[in-house]
């Protein structure tokens, strides 16, 4: 099936992974556990085609929030993570500094609940107060939360990582601040930042791999790779193969039992 999926033909772009190592990038996942079942294994049984390079597996962050499911979610991540023969990277997007801050600080509950920590508490089957005053009622809500938490996803959350960078490839949750040097990129701005980014157009020292902005078709360039295409609303949830030169992407697109899983070269 892989050989289907990924034949040997590729289209070649001027940046390029590290020799014998193959990169998979996953988008912003957000709660949706159906998508990202068959999504994980597609990627890793081509990891496993791989042989013994280098595999990497990069998460994009925004795994949580707005989906049905976000603890399921994190179990999945938790599982490709014990892999002892994969690499696998934690990025920190702006729902997960969210659900972060609100186990510090219980005030923060009504503005994450505003844009989808709602749906993570109640896949936690933790129910947030009704009203957005109750501020007794959001301390113990953060604190149902953080004991209904695993410890194995307490582990992720603090292991998440701002970016990573692997050959001419540089990954973050939101993209780059133009004019400074990737190396010096302000948290905020690998969590947040949207238009300054997206809409200057000279590239950095490597290609910037991003989810954060949601698009109908994934943007693939020479500056960028934007791979959120809002799988929370528009059920396709999609991850980017890099290896050597190529650039190949894998979409599950659905719900329930119709979901399915292809693969196309991306043009840059």
């Amino acid at each position: 099936m892989l050989s289907r999926l990924f034949p040997d033909r590729s289209r070649k772009s001027a940046s390029s992974t590290p020799p014998d190592c193959v990169v998979w990038a996953v988008g912003d996942i957000h709660g949706r556990a159906d998508l990202a079942e068959p999504l994980l294994t597609a990627i890793r049984a081509d990891l496993t085609k791989a042989g013994t390079g280098r595999r990497v597996v990069v998460f994009l962050g925004d795994h949580i929030d707005r989906g049905a499911d976000s603890r399921g979610v994190l179990n999945q991540l938790c599982e490709l993570d014990a892999d002892p023969a994969l690499e696998v990277h934690f990025i920190r997007g702006n729902h997960e500094d969210r659900m972060e801050a609100f186990l510090l600080d219980p005030a923060v509950g009504p503005s994450w609940c505003d844009y989808g920590g709602r749906d993570t508490l109640f896949s936690y089957g933790v129910s947030p107060p009704t009203m957005r005053g109750d501020m007794p009622g959001w301390v113990e809500t953060a604190r149902a939360l953080a004991e209904a938490l695993p410890e194995a996803h307490h582990r992720l959350l603090q292991r998440q990582k701002l970016s990573v960078t692997v050959g001419d490839y540089f990954f973050c949750h939101a993209g780059a601040r133009p004019g400074v040097p990737l190396a010096d990129q302000a948290p905020e701005d690998l969590m947040w930042i949207r238009q300054p980014f997206l809409d200057h157009p000279a590239p950095f020292d490597k290609v910037v791999v991003h989810g954060h902005t949601p698009t109908e078709i994934v943007v693939s360039d020479a500056r960028r790779l934007g791979i959120d295409t809002g799988a929370y609303a528009t059920n396709v949830l999609s991850a980017v193969r890099l290896a050597g030169q190529s650039r190949f992407l894998l979409q599950a697109k659905g719900r329930a039992e119709h979901i399915s899983v292809a693969t196309s070269e991306l043009k840059t």
